[in-house]
């Protein structure tokens, strides 16, 4: 699904919508075009348009920061860049009955929580393996110890973003952030 990055009126990023979503809210007078592929038009019975790769909304709209995400796989596999934490393997390269698995560092029945700090991603065999233990029972220790990411990590971090839109979060938040997002996709 193609999908355009939306700025705020501050210029800042604040989500991709898929492109339909976007030139409703530009035909309505909500958002303008900032970038668009000049080459590619949508088209309907009396309109054009360039199909938008970036927008900015035309009124500033409040989005919270201080809030705590929920640990959900998706953006944990991200911030784990898709790797087991315990032995390295990424998907890719798992046998086909393995998968990608969330691991509690102490064990749910070991008074553990579901908490940012205390789930890594592993795959099947090594989370197996670890069943119930704590890592200094066996040894097995994560790779990068576990920490809750940045809001703008777990934003973007599952999001594919074109050069274009890259330039955006790269002038909003700076090449560093922009290329700890790249690596981890």
């Amino acid at each position: 699904m193609v999908r355009c990055l939306a700025l705020n009126a501050s210029f800042e990023p604040i989500t991709m919508v898929p492109v339909r979503r976007a030139l409703r809210l530009v035909i309505d007078g909500k958002a303008e075009i900032v970038e668009a592929d000049a080459d590619r038009l949508v088209r309907s019975e009396r309109l054009a348009l360039p199909r938008p790769a970036v927008i900015r909304l035309n009124k500033f709209v409040h989005v919270p920061r201080r809030f705590r995400r929920q640990v959900t796989n998706t953006f944990l596999f991200a911030r784990d860049g898709y790797r087991c934490q315990f032995c390295g393997r990424t998907q890719a390269v798992l046998k086909p009955r393995e998968c990608l698995t969330r691991d509690h560092i102490v064990p749910f029945s070991r008074g553990g929580t579901d908490a940012w700090t205390n789930v890594v991603t592993a795959c099947s065999t090594c989370n197996a393996r670890k069943g119930n233990h704590l890592p200094e029972e066996l040894g097995m220790f994560p790779m990068t110890p576990p920490a809750e990411p940045h809001f703008v990590h777990l934003a973007w971090a599952v999001r594919r973003l074109t050069p274009t839109q890259a330039r955006y979060i790269r002038l909003f938040y700076g090449p560093q952030v922009l290329a700890e997002l790249t690596a981890r996709v």
